[in-house]
């Protein structure tokens, strides 16, 4: 028995580190995602992000007046958006406008362009520019895991 519950918190802990569930909130990834969606995602740092995974990223601070709410205090201040491009892809100056005034034609290593699935109702890199590594929390391996 007492085997059993070491195992358990064992692999309650390897869950925590290495996974997160986030609800979808807002129409930003319509179709992909619908408001109310959760999602499970697998912790993983830039450099296993590829161009087309939706990730879920620290919202930037521009658009939380500053106040960025850090990973583990709630799913508020967290955005899930589809990986547009990754370090050393072409800067995407054709669907990123905001990024022509750089002097950079790739994209930076430790930086990461995101955008929504359905743009007219998406805060992405098309409003904020690059999102810093430090923000990239993780891609999503399991959507669509309906609340209820």
């Amino acid at each position: 028995m007492a085997v059993v519950l070491v195992a358990a918190a064992a692999g309650l802990l390897w869950a925590r580190r290495h996974l997160m569930l986030v609800s979808v909130v807002g129409r930003s990834m319509e179709p992909t995602l619908r408001p109310g969606d959760r999602v499970l995602a697998r912790r993983v740092p830039l450099g296993e992000v590829r161009a087309g995974d939706v990730v879920v990223v620290v919202a930037p601070a521009a658009m939380t007046a500053g106040h960025p709410t850090p990973p583990g205090d709630g799913e508020r201040g967290l955005l899930i958006k589809r990986a547009y491009a990754v370090p050393g892809d072409p800067v995407p100056v054709d669907r990123v406008p905001l990024l022509r005034q750089r002097p950079e034609r790739e994209v930076p290593p430790g930086h990461l362009v995101v955008l929504g699935d359905n743009p007219p109702f998406s805060y992405d890199s098309r409003e904020c520019g690059y999102i810093p590594e430090r923000d990239v929390l993780g891609v999503v391996v399991r959507p669509r895991l309906r609340e209820g």
